[in-house]
């Protein structure tokens, strides 16, 4: 057994004894089942931060398994109440303790925990996928894995990998990445933009990234089946029951469904056609509307009218998978905070206003960035992920010893990292996991689309 196996058989053994004494002599400090949670009015729910069970988007909390556990909490008559964790241990020693009631999160079933918690909701099967290009001659069988080149991270992918080789007799060129430097999802990214062929995920996390990456193919599994669903205590049976019976009845739900489309199958990345056409100096019907409101912040309107472009492609009817809205594609809480009046978010005029508002706020936010063309790169990129990942990636800039007032090189630089667990799980990061590469690449894209309605449309 290796050092990592030993140490987290013995946190394992911790935990359980932890859990055990706690249910011991009558202890019962952590019992609080359903009839409790619904006369204090509060569901305390225990899950992870990532990128399919809680994430801020935007300022605004996601995440497939937070809003299941808010439906729940819903369905139930209660308000809800999250608890990032970093990991399963974490979790499931803090229910032990009576810290939460619930854990919403794909909890792989296990002996060691069967004695502690009682498995509840829907059961989820998830299993390890080949990630591969789209293609004809795309690996259909593992058996045509021998001689290919594989990158997988450290861990339990590498495990199953190096299982599989013996298992088809080596050949399996097996090539581990350190853990530290690449995420999964950035060697899906690799495997997608053609830099490498293969690479190994979980399911769940690679149909996530099928909806940023339409050319990948999941459909080839490479391991066993792992049974994992939500959890509670054993103290709990009531709660067990209620989450059972609500995951039963709402599975085939509108709701359900459209939560699980959400994050599964829409794309997450806008669509654009072509540059609309540029002749007569005109670049959309609503250049007079960006030449009004661009004043208001000081901004040349060829640059609104990039970030409107960029965002929502001039369709003032374009809602996102995340449920933004109208040209300027605003969240719907920060619609209702800017002033869009309920069933204007298409109007592009109410647009347009409650969006410069919301730049001009950003602008303040950050005027301590001394320098104007810097500035801008900061209230785009904040426009786009959300001022709290902007101010995590400039406290970890300046951790790190880079300027946290320079966004290129500098603090563009730790918000690509803010994916990896070291980064956003650092105590100077307020706003947890984010997926950096889309607002990395938003910035440049805005700034490139103005650069070239400026070369083309007089001002």
């Amino acid at each position: 057994m290796n050092a990592a196996r030993l140490i987290w058989s013995v946190c394992i053994l911790f935990l359980l004894s932890s859990c055990y004494l706690r249910h011991r002599g009558g202890q019962e400090e952590a019992c609080c089942d359903l009839p409790q949670i619904v006369d204090k009015g509060e569901l305390v729910v225990l899950t992870v931060n990532n990128s399919t069970s809680y994430f801020d988007y935007r300022g605004e909390p996601m995440g497939f398994q937070y809003e299941l556990a808010q439906q729940f909490a819903r369905s139930l008559g209660v308000e809800l109440r999250l608890k990032v964790m970093h990991n399963s241990v974490e979790m499931v020693s803090a229910l032990c303790r009576g810290e939460g009631d619930l854990i919403a999160y794909n909890l792989n079933m296990t002996n060691q925990w069967k004695d502690s918690l009682i498995y509840c909701g829907k059961e989820n099967i998830t299993h390890q996928v080949l990630v591969q290009r789209r293609a004809k001659k795309s690996v259909k069988d593992v058996t045509q894995l021998i001689g290919k080149e594989v990158y997988v991270q450290p861990g339990k992918y590498l495990t199953r990998l190096e299982n599989l080789d013996k298992e088809l007799g080596g050949g399996i060129v097996i090539r581990q990445v350190k853990g530290d430097t690449l995420t999964i999802d950035e060697l899906i990214t690799m495997v997608a933009e053609g830099k490498i062929d293969y690479t190994v995920a979980s399911n769940e996390v690679a149909r996530i990234n099928r909806t940023y990456h339409s050319n990948l193919d999941i459909h080839l599994e490479i391991s066993f089946d792992q049974r994992s669903s939500w959890a509670v205590r054993k103290t709990s049976p009531q709660l067990a029951q209620a989450a059972d019976k609500w995951h039963k009845e709402n599975i085939n739900s509108p709701e359900f469904k459209a939560c699980a489309k959400r994050y599964f199958e829409l794309n997450k990345l806008p669509l654009h056609g072509t540059i609309l056409s540029l002749k007569d100096g005109k670049i959309s019907i609503y250049d007079a509307l960006f030449r009004k409101y661009a004043e208001v912040i000081g901004w040349d309107w060829r640059m609104l009218a990039s970030l409107v472009y960029i965002e929502s492609n001039f369709d003032t009817h374009v809602v996102s998978w995340a449920g933004a809205k109208g040209l300027m594609q605003l969240m719907p809480a920060t619609a209702r905070a800017m002033g869009v009046p309920v069933g204007k978010e298409a109007d592009p005029e109410e647009s347009i206003k409650a969006g410069v508002k919301y730049i001009a706020y950003l602008q303040q936010l950050f005027s301590k960035v001394s320098d104007k063309e810097e500035r801008l790169k900061f209230v785009l990129a904040a426009y786009n992920a959300g001022a709290g990942h902007i101010t995590d990636a400039m406290a970890l800039a300046e951790k790190y010893g880079r300027s946290r007032y320079v966004w290129s090189h500098q603090v563009e630089h730790y918000l690509l990292l803010k994916n990896h667990e070291k980064y956003y799980q650092d105590p100077v990061c307020k706003n947890g996991y984010f997926r950096g590469a889309e607002t990395y690449n938003f910035v440049r894209d805005v700034m490139e689309c103005a650069a070239m309605y400026r070369s083309k449309v007089k001002k």
